[in-house]
């Protein structure tokens, strides 16, 4: 699709402005439908509240999270369809069947087999028809019914649960690795290296060690291919995945930008992955422990590889490729084995007990192959 950003103008820019205008974001759209700084500055507020790129352009992720903004519970019926509803009217039902006890999964604001069967649950329990579409009944049982959950977020606990019943040992679990980019996108370029055949390599490193253990290592695309992020996170809930790995590096306009730092799925507003932001924070902490990369830390986004994957789900973003020391040490196979390694260690502690975790930076492979 077109992006839209500072300068633009037309009938696209006017809708841009019409749903920040809805959102109490813009104060009032310009006379014209131009792309003004005002526009760019509640766009950019829309980003940040929404977990996403903050970069002041209209892109197809931007563009989406903005359509689905602009629905509210009880604006449509929403049920499951060939093309799923997305929004966030359908965000508040999961929320909402998530507090009276109905696993819906994810808050993800997308209606999938999982948001119906919960919604089938409440309506057969409340009496209703269970069709698992959300109608005017269904509605005014949810403005009804007080929560039933209490003591915690029920979707955390779940998470929780399902990762401590998956057991500690790494033989027969499905790891997907997602090398970012690819076929002509080639992603951040820099210092005579581009992103893509970085990762490429990486993801080559990181899926042999994943296989040395006993792992199912899937690789969400070959050299020649770029597929959408919503295909990558597709391809891993068809496969049954319980890992989502997706590797990254980064480029900034300044080159004293440099670091590397670990995304999971998160609104910022209480809603998250808890085992996608345990394992997000085991990988920092091992490539950190590792290598002499600065700390960036760990953040929540709404990326769609994050959002739209059911299994916990990490980006990695591995230095920036704009800053002479980063590039310098992608480039480096000895550093790429590193990396791969700790992120492999990562992945073994996220399953291990606590009583058998060792301090950070101090497992190597050899003592996962011989376990």
């Amino acid at each position: 699709m077109q992006l839209y950003r500072l300068g633009d103008r037309g009938a696209a820019v006017a809708d841009v402005q019409a749903t920040l205008l809805g959102l109490g974001l813009l104060a009032q759209p310009p006379p014209e439908p131009v792309f003004d700084q005002a526009t760019d500055q509640a766009l950019r507020a829309f980003q940040q509240q929404r977990g996403l790129s903050v970069d002041g352009i209209v892109g197809a992720e931007t563009y989406r999270a903005l359509a689905a903004a602009r629905w509210k519970l009880g604006d449509r019926l929403l049920s499951l369809a060939t093309r799923p509803f997305i929004g966030d009217d359908v965000a508040v039902l999961q929320e909402r069947l998530l507090e009276l006890g109905f696993d819906a999964g994810r808050t993800d604001g997308v209606f999938g087999s999982r948001t119906e069967a919960a919604l089938r649950g409440l309506q057969r329990e409340y009496g209703l028809v269970p069709d698992g579409t959300c109608g005017p009944a269904t509605l005014r049982a949810l403005r009804q019914l007080g929560r039933k959950v209490t003591g915690g977020r029920p979707q955390v606990l779940r998470e929780a649960e399902a990762l401590h019943r998956s057991g500690a040992a790494l033989p027969g679990k499905v790891v997907v690795v997602d090398p970012g980019h690819g076929g002509p996108d080639r992603g951040a370029t820099g210092h005579g290296l581009e992103e893509a055949a970085v990762v490429e390599d990486l993801a080559a490193r990181l899926e042999g060690r994943l296989t040395a253990v006993g792992v199912r290592t899937l690789l969400t695309r070959g050299i020649d291919s770029c597929p959408s992020d919503a295909a990558r996170a597709r391809f891993a809930n068809d496969n049954g995945a319980d890992l989502v790995l997706s590797l990254h590096v980064d480029r900034a306009s300044s080159a004293n930008c440099h670091g590397v730092a670990c995304y999971h799925f998160g609104t910022g507003h209480g809603v998250t992955s808890t085992v996608g932001e345990q394992l997000a924070s085991l990988v920092q902490r091992e490539l950190v422990a590792r290598t002499d990369l600065l700390d960036c830390r760990v953040h929540e986004k709404t990326w769609e590889i994050l959002r739209l994957t059911r299994m916990p789900a990490v980006r990695l973003e591995l230095g920036h490729l704009t800053h002479p020391g980063d590039a310098a040490r992608l480039a480096d196979p000895a550093f790429r084995d590193t990396v791969a390694e700790g992120v492999l260690v990562a992945v073994q502690r996220l399953f291990l007990p606590p009583d058998l975790d060792q301090p950070t930076g101090v497992m190597r492979l050899p003592g996962f192959v011989a376990r």
